[in-house]
C-alpha cells in the first residue's frame, strides 16, 4: 500500500516502489487536478540522481499527462527545493520530485509540493493516498514520453538559473569576495554539486570537492549528513586548512557542516547561528519556528531579541505553515533542513549552506567561535538523538504503553508537563526527552536535550531501558 508520511511518500525499490505504484499516484493527484476548477492543468516534475529516479519521473509524467495535465519535466537531475522555487516563481498549482531524501540506497519516493513553493499538506498526501490505493492497473492511462513530447503535452525545461540567481541574490556576495573562504564540499554523491560550485566559485570562493561522481549506493554510507557519515568531509577539512566544510543529503535540501578544526556543528546549532546572525547581524526581524524535537536554545535567542519561537509537529510542512501564520524569520528542524523568510518554504541546502558562507565572511569569526559565542550568552544546551528499529507488534505494543496508557519512566527530573501532539514530549526545567515514531520509516526514535551531552544521552537512555530498546 502506498503511505505517505511526513517527508512525501517512500518505499524499497521493486517492494512498495513500483512502476504500478507511482503511476497510481500520478493518476490521483492528476484526477485531483482536474476536479480542482480554478486550477491550472499543469505540474513541474523533477528528480535526484537515485537509482530509477529518472525512469520513475517518466512513468509518473506519462501517468498524469493521460489525466490532461501538462509536464514540465526537468530534464536533469536537480535537488528538491529547485522544483519547489520553480512552483513558486511560475505559479503552479503541483510540484514533484523523484526522490527518497537520506534513506537507504534501496529506498525511492516522491515528495509532492502545492502552490508557493511548498510540502503538500497533510489532507492533501491523505486524500492523494487513499485514491491512489484504490485505483487498479487497468484504471491508470498512459501517454507514452516521447508521444508526450511531440504533442507539446510534455515538456522539457530547464529552471536552474533562475533558482540559483534566486540565491545569489539573497546573499551578500560582495562581503564573502572580500574574505574569499575557503569551503570543502561534500554532496555525498547527490544532486548539490552544479549549484553550490556556481555560488561559490561566482562569490569567488577557494573550493575543494570531495564525493561528487554518480553513484546510486552514495558510496556505501547513508545519504544523510550526520556525524557518522562525514568523517571524509572532516579529514579533507583538516587537510586543505579549510574555514568550513558543507555537505548535502542525496536531494539537497539537508546540509551538515564541519567547522575549521574538524569538529561536527549539529543542526541545531546551524539553525540558531543562522538566526542570531540574520538578527543581529543583518537587522531582520522575525519568529522562529521549530519541531518539537529542535533545539529549545532557539526559544533564548528569540526572546533576548523580543521575538517568540513556535512549536511545531515533525514534518517540514508543519513549519511552512507555521512560518506563514506568524510571518517567522526563520524554520527549521534537528535533521539539517532550514529555510528563510523570502526564499521558499521548504527547506534549502543550498540557500543554508550559502548563507553560512555570508555568515563566515561578515563576521570574520572562525565557525567553531561563532558556536561558542552563542553558548556564551545563551547558555549551552545539547541534544541527544537515537532511533531503533521497529517490528509491527514491537510499535503497537510501545503505542499502547505511552499513547493509550501514558506510562512514563521514573526521571530524576520533575516533571513541568508532558505532550502528546507530536509523539510523547516531557518538559522538564531546562530539559525536554521526545518519544517518536518515524514518519518515513518503520523506526522510533528519542530525542533529549539538557546543558550537558552527558545528560541529554541519560534521558535518552533512561527513556529506552523503559521502552525495552536497550
Amino acid at each position: 500500500m502506498i503511505q505517505f508520511g511526513t517527508g512525501g511518500w517512500r518505499a524499497i525499490i521493486g517492494d512498495g516502489f513500483t512502476k504500478a505504484n507511482i503511476r497510481r499516484v500520478a493518476a490521483a493527484l492528476g484526477r485531483r487536478i482536474q476536479r480542482e476548477p480554478d486550477s491550472e492543468k499543469e505540474i513541474c516534475i523533477g528528480y535526484d540522481r537515485r537509482f530509477l529516479s529518472r525512469e520513475a519521473a517518466i512513468w509518473f509524467s506519462e501517468a498524469i499527462a493521460a489525466e490532461g495535465v501538462k509536464v514540465d519535466f526537468v530534464n536533469l537531475s536537480a535537488p528538491t527545493p529547485q522544483i519547489m522555487y520553480t512552483v513558486k516563481i511560475w505559479d503552479l498549482p503541483y510540484g514533484a520530485a523523484i526522490t527518497a531524501s537520506h534513506n537507504p540506497a534501496v529506498w525511492n519516493g516522491i515528495k509532492l509540493f502545492t502552490r508557493g513553493g511548498r510540502d503538500a499538506a497533510q489532507e492533501i498526501t491523505d486524500a492523494i493516498q487513499a485514491e491512489a490505493n484504490a485505483l487498479s492497473e487497468d484504471e491508470i492511462g498512459t501517454l507514452p514520453f516521447e508521444e508526450g513530447l511531440s504533442e507539446g503535452r510534455i515538456v522539457y525545461v530547464d529552471p536552474r538559473d533562475a533558482y540559483l540567481d534566486s540565491i545569489m541574490e539573497r546573499i551578500d556576495t560582495a562581503a564573502i569576495r572580500r574574505r574569499r573562504p575557503r569551503v570543502v564540499l561534500d554532496p555525498m554523491y547527490g544532486v548539490s554539486l552544479t549549484g553550490l560550485l556556481t555560488i561559490l566559485y561566482s562569490s569567488r570562493c577557494d573550493v575543494d570537492v570531495i564525493n561528487d561522481r554518480h553513484d546510486a549506493f552514495f558510496g556505501r554510507h547513508l545519504p544523510a549528513p550526520n556525524p557518522e557519515t562525514l568523517a571524509d568531509l572532516q579529514r579533507a577539512v583538516i587537510e586543505h586548512n579549510a574555514d568550513i566544510g558543507i555537505a548535502t543529503d542525496g536531494d539537497a535540501d539537508r546540509l551538515g557542516v564541519i567547522d575549521e578544526q574538524g569538529r561536527y556543528v549539529s543542526a541545531n546549532e546551524i539553525l540558531v547561528l543562522l538566526y542570531y546572525y540574520l538578527l543581529k547581524y543583518k537587522g531582520w526581524k522575525g519568529a522562529a519556528v521549530r519541531n518539537v524535537a529542535t533545539t529549545h536554545l532557539l526559544d533564548r535567542v528569540a526572546e533576548k531579541y523580543g521575538e517568540k519561537c513556535v512549536e511545531v509537529p515533525v514534518g517540514f510542512k508543519h513549519i511552512s505553515a507555521g512560518m506563514q501564520r506568524c510571518d517567522a524569520l526563520i524554520g527549521g528542524e534537528s535533521s539539517g533542513g532550514l529555510t528563510v523568510r523570502g526564499h521558499i518554504f521548504g527547506k534549502d541546502g543550498l540557500y543554508a549552506a550559502s548563507l553560512l558562507v555570508e555568515m563566515l565572511s561578515v563576521t570574520g569569526r572562525p565557525m567553531s567561535k561563532l558556536v561558542q559565542d552563542i553558548f556564551d550568552e545563551f547558555g549551552e544546551l545539547h541534544v541527544a538523538e537515537h532511533d531503533w528499529a521497529l517490528t509491527a507488534e514491537r510499535k503497537a505494543e510501545i503505542y499502547r504503553r505511552v499513547f493509550e496508557n501514558h506510562e512514563l519512566p521514573a526521571f530524576d527530573l520533575p516533571v513541568q508537563r508532558v505532550s502528546y501532539a507530536d509523539g510523547c514530549k516531557v518538559y522538564f526545567d531546562g530539559a525536554w526527552v521526545i518519544v517518536r515514531f518515524s514518519g518515513t520509516e518503520p523506526r522510533i526514535r528519542i530525542f533529549a536535550e539538557h546543558k550537558t551531552s552527558e545528560r541529554a544521552e541519560d534521558l535518552v537512555r533512561v527513556t529506552a531501558a523503559f521502552l525495552g530498546l536497550e
